[in-house]
């Protein structure tokens, strides 16, 4: 990844500020955009241009790939073969990198999907196993009594 400029990720950050103040953070020749604690967006040159990458979820990915959006991967070498793996984050929409209010909708976006990854994960809760109940008739028994 190629160095990002601090002019471009404060752009972002103002670009992102309909959800809330958001701050960069270096990362990886990059940025790490974020808001109360949350990250929503990454910035980072992949090749082919600096660009504002915003926080996905399962139930939100559809939108991102209707916009056109491109879905942030990477090459990588696992035990000796080459894969490409993909991060929950999505490519900004063009129109929406030219004012806050038409990044608006895709800031909440991102911002949903960042506390839903927040959120832990509630497995169903399994009632513990009770110990079986003794009837009067087996406590008779059991005592000798009868």
């Amino acid at each position: 990844m190629a160095t990002i400029p601090a002019p471009f990720a404060d752009y972002c950050c103002e670009l992102l500020a309909s959800v809330g103040r958001c701050t960069p953070k270096r990362m990886f020749g990059g940025y790490g955009i974020s808001t109360e604690g949350l990250t929503l967006a990454i910035v980072a040159d992949l090749g082919d241009g600096e660009k504002l990458w915003l926080k996905a979820s399962g139930t939100t990915r559809a939108q991102w790939e209707a916009a056109g959006c491109a879905r942030f991967t990477y090459a990588t070498t696992v035990r000796g073969q080459s894969v490409v793996r993909g991060l929950n984050y999505y490519s900004a929409p063009d129109a929406a990198m030219d004012s806050p209010q038409a990044m608006a909708p895709w800031a909440r976006l991102a911002l949903d999907a960042a506390l839903a990854a927040r959120a832990p994960a509630k497995a169903p809760r399994k009632a513990p196993k009770a110990a079986p109940r003794k009837t009067a008739q087996a406590s008779r028994n059991n005592t000798g009594k009868g």
